[in-house]
């Protein structure tokens, strides 16, 4: 069978071609009764717009790029990056948008990245796990489309709009919980120091404790479970005697209680450990993970509202910082 064109929607509705074009490009200037004739006269026919042909004229390709700047093995071993991505999704079928997926993890797919982008392919771009000094924030940001992130981009905070939790606010809070405990030696292990997270956690956990966050109590990880595993073995050497650890995710605290029971150390009794985020992994360790909540679909709501406006002609928009909180389990 032929495909069903746009003139067939115009002779099945009663109305001029014109008429159908206005509606399928947005235009808000058609009557109620032609939309609804229109509209019966789509599914009738079984009518797909042809997109190509739409973005000629529209100049819009329909899609936005999602692009996340961690290696590839990332992407399926943290879920936070699940909870973006079905967001994500949601909010852009809304408004009959598609998500492209595209990693940056090193030079050659931001190379890829920045082809794709200038290329015309996407309508916008939402920047996740974003490091200070990637050069494809300053390639992104040279007259291509609109681009927004979950969590701030070091050094374009006033550039690239952002939907954030409290990060700082966050690590006070684990960190006062532990104080409050009576715990004395209180380690952290930060996520890398070229993030938000990495730099504003670390900041909160030593502005509570001040002289006592010493570089002997705090050790580095990526994000990654065997990075907090390392971290933690890293710690016991040099601190045996800790009695709580602040882990900067809860991705990290899982390997940091691998650790602990690998030394015979028992949690919460010997050591008290708390985690980040509040993830699916928080529940699934052993023992459950005392951990700082931060509304990540709630996150990656608003960043996506961000981009909308944007994509709209709304003008400046201003960043959205989000409050966090701790949730008590077993770990401590």
């Amino acid at each position: 069978m032929k495909r069903p064109t746009i003139h067939d929607v115009a002779a099945a509705a009663g109305v001029s071609r014109g008429t159908v074009s206005r509606l399928l490009n947005g235009d808000k200037y058609v009557s109620p009764a032609a939309r609804v004739a229109i509209e019966r006269a789509i599914s009738e026919t079984g009518y797909v717009v042809n997109r190509a042909a739409r973005s000629l004229v529209t100049q819009r390709t329909g899609s936005v790029v999602m692009v996340l700047s961690e290696p590839h093995e990332k992407l399926f071993e943290d879920p936070n990056y699940s909870t973006l991505i079905r967001v994500a999704i949601r909010m852009l079928a809304e408004r009959d948008l598609s998500l492209v997926m595209m990693m940056a993890g090193d030079e050659g797919d931001r190379e890829r990245v920045v082809r794709y982008v200038r290329g015309g392919h996407a309508d916008g771009v939402l920047l996740v796990s974003t490091h200070a000094g990637d050069p494809l924030v300053e390639a992104l940001g040279s007259g291509g489309p609109p681009a927004v992130s979950v969590g701030a981009v070091i050094g374009h905070e006033n550039v690239i709009p952002y939907a954030a939790a409290d990060e700082r606010l966050g690590a006070r809070q684990m960190t006062e919980y532990f104080v409050r405990q009576g715990r004395r030696r209180i380690a952290m292990i930060t996520g890398p120091m070229d993030t938000p997270g990495g730099i504003q956690r670390l900041e909160g956990f030593a502005e509570v404790l001040g002289r006592k966050a010493t570089q002997r109590l705090i050790a580095h990880g990526d994000w990654t479970q065997a990075s907090g595993e390392r971290a933690m073995h890293e710690l016991l050497e040099r601190s045996p005697d800790l009695d709580a650890v602040f882990v900067a995710s809860d991705l990290m605290a899982a390997g940091a209680l691998a650790a602990l029971r690998a030394a015979g150390r028992r949690v919460p009794d010997d050591v008290a450990v708390g985690g980040f985020d509040d993830s699916a992994v928080a529940v699934s360790t052993h023992p459950p993970l005392t951990t700082i909540r931060q509304p990540l679909a709630e996150m990656a709501q608003e960043t996506m509202r961000l981009l909308f406006a944007l994509l709209d002609g709304a003008g400046p928009v201003e960043p959205v910082v989000l409050p966090t909180e701790l949730v008590v389990r077993e770990s401590a």
